[in-house]
């Protein structure tokens, strides 16, 4: 018998281990098919990477500041500017969790970048606030979309041993895309000059580049295959076959692909029974309803509806923190700590593109090892005291930054350390944990919602920054650290450690059974589809009556 599996590994890893001797990112080079899909699909973390730090760097760019001089004379339409981005985003991460259901996982993602085309090229090409208003919008709901599908659709395509390290591409590649927005803007900073001959290619050639990835990400994805787990749960069991067979690389009656399939199976009809239990009034062929009607599931069940809510205060203490504050106005923060001229601006927050790239890689090679709390933790510790040094360097020194210049780079190191704790910390470790703090029938539904929360809040974030950095610069920082304090407080007393946990593990974690009795009907499926059978060794026992208690239950959660 293979053994109870973890929950980030199951019964696919497990055997697959045992064959080939290979687990972890040792595994990476025999599922090369699998990986260059997922590399593929993140691309939707490239897009968002890339709109969360192109625009601020146009907002310094005299020859935007000429074009768009409404923008730049109010506060308030600057945050409307970059926060309507947010909006959008919130729109299409919600509604990405039933669309992905009903049209598939492939044909969302290819919606997502539809949007991101047609929003970049408004943007581009704006003559008025009115297009850059409208662009952004419809990027928003491009990259929201993304930032929910592609994750998703990753999970399902990715072996089990690895899908871990290939769901946090999403992050490294969001990472990827905010230093290539810096770094690129700051290059076009010198089409025609850096005055007022600057040529107005200076802030268009970065929105131009912006759209790239998403029509190649248009045309790629009709040569994508669709997710073998959505085939299933629409009754195209041969073709999800076919295609997890050529994922793999391995024939169709090969050990483990049919353990992998006969897994995905089991989980497909566990999540059938589960509905069909809870509404056995609702007709099958009702597609619209039967998607909604699985979000009532969060509100059934007082734990349900707990672990919804925990994941969408993570989201939450993670845009409170003040990131994406930093992300989006970086150059007119640093401008406001003293740094003269729009290319020093620039280059100090082309340092903070590198910075958060540079600390995201380790932070998703150790977060299973270190666990998550202890990052989190450190993080908002070290988060904290930046921004509580910032502010008190704003508030004694910002009167005079031309007597202070020490201290206007000592405010601006700040930023920097403030980043590298983000990176290593609540930028990996929230996206873990809302992928895998619910109960598995309702996991896809409680996921989207908490990626709804961070989209939400991150509108908000962007939204009252500039007004906030005007009316009352150094308490800015004070805010945010209070929130930092908060958060910190919640993760300590509130948040479970669940790195290294089983579902079971999980649901006792949270102080609830719900999924100990999911658990036991997984089993019975497991055993009625074959896979335990598969597992031991032994017969088919198709319609046994062999109960769950002696089934072991395997899970690649």
């Amino acid at each position: 018998m293979v053994g109870t599996a973890s929950a980030t590994q199951g019964a696919a890893a497990l055997r697959r281990a045992q064959i080939t001797g290979k687990t972890g990112l040792g595994a990476l080079k025999t599922n090369m098919a699998a990986v260059g899909v997922a590399v593929f699909a993140s691309f939707g973390g490239l897009l968002y990477g890339y709109q969360q730090g192109v625009l601020g760097q146009a907002l310094v760019m005299n020859s935007f500041i000429r074009q768009f001089p409404d923008v730049h004379n109010s506060a308030t339409a600057t945050g409307w500017l970059t926060s309507i981005l947010q909006l959008g985003g919130w729109m299409g991460a919600l509604s990405s969790g039933v669309l992905s259901e009903v049209f598939s996982r492939k044909h969302t993602i290819f919606a997502g970048a539809v949007w991101s085309v047609l929003g970049s090229y408004l943007c581009a090409d704006a003559s008025t606030s009115a297009y850059l208003y409208a662009g952004r919008f419809f990027t928003g709901i491009g990259v929201g979309t993304l930032s929910a599908v592609g994750p998703l659709y990753n999970a399902e395509l990715a072996p089990p041993e690895v899908r871990g390290f290939l769901i946090a591409l999403q992050q490294l590649t969001t990472t990827i895309g905010i230093f290539l927005a810096y770094w690129i803007a700051y290059g076009t900073n010198y089409i025609g000059g850096t005055g007022d001959e600057q040529s107005n290619m200076a802030w268009r050639l970065p929105l131009i580049i912006q759209g790239i990835p998403a029509v190649i990400l248009c045309i790629g994805v009709w040569f994508m295959p669709f997710s073998p787990r959505l085939l299933m749960n629409k009754g195209r069991d041969e073709e999800a076959l076919h295609n997890l067979s050529r994922l793999r690389g391995l024939p169709k009656d090969h050990e483990l692909v049919q353990v992998e399939y006969l897994e995905i199976k089991a989980e497909v009809t566990f999540e059938q029974e589960i509905f069909a239990e809870q509404f056995p009034n609702l007709k099958a062929d009702s597609i619209w309803k039967r998607e909604m009607a699985q979000y009532a599931n969060i509100f059934r069940t007082k734990d349900n509806f707990k672990r919804v809510a925990m994941g969408g205060l993570i989201m939450f203490f993670q845009q409170w923190s003040g990131i994406d504050s930093i992300i989006y106005y970086a150059p007119i923060i640093f401008q406001s700590l003293g740094l003269t001229g729009h290319t020093t601006s620039l280059l100090a927050t082309g340092v903070v593109g590198v910075i958060n790239m540079a600390v995201t890689v380790p932070a998703i090679l150790v977060i299973d090892k270190v666990g998550r709390k202890p990052l989190l933790l450190f993080g908002s510790a070290g988060m904290f005291i930046a921004q509580v040094i910032c502010g008190v360097i704003v508030a004694t020194c910002a009167h005079d930054w031309d007597a202070h210049k020490a201290a206007g780079w000592a405010a601006v190191a700040m930023i920097w350390f403030y980043i590298a704790n983000f990176g290593y910390s609540w930028g990996p470790a929230s996206w873990t944990l809302i992928a895998e703090i619910f109960p598995l029938s309702i996991r896809a539904k409680g996921s989207s919602i908490a990626a709804s929360s961070n989209w939400m809040n991150n509108f908000i974030i962007a939204f009252i920054t500039p007004p906030m950095l005007k009316a009352i610069t150094w308490g800015t920082y004070i805010f945010f650290a209070a929130w930092l304090l908060l958060g910190g407080l919640f993760v300590y007393f509130f948040l479970p450690e669940t790195a290294g946990r089983t579902l079971e593990e999980m649901d006792a974690a949270f102080g609830s059974h719900s999924s100990q009795a999911d658990m036991a009907r997984l089993a019975r499926v497991q055993h009625a589809v074959g896979l335990t059978a598969l597992l031991d060794g032994e017969e088919s026992t198709q319609g046994d009556e062999k109960g769950p208690q002696d089934t072991v239950v395997y899970s690649h959660v």
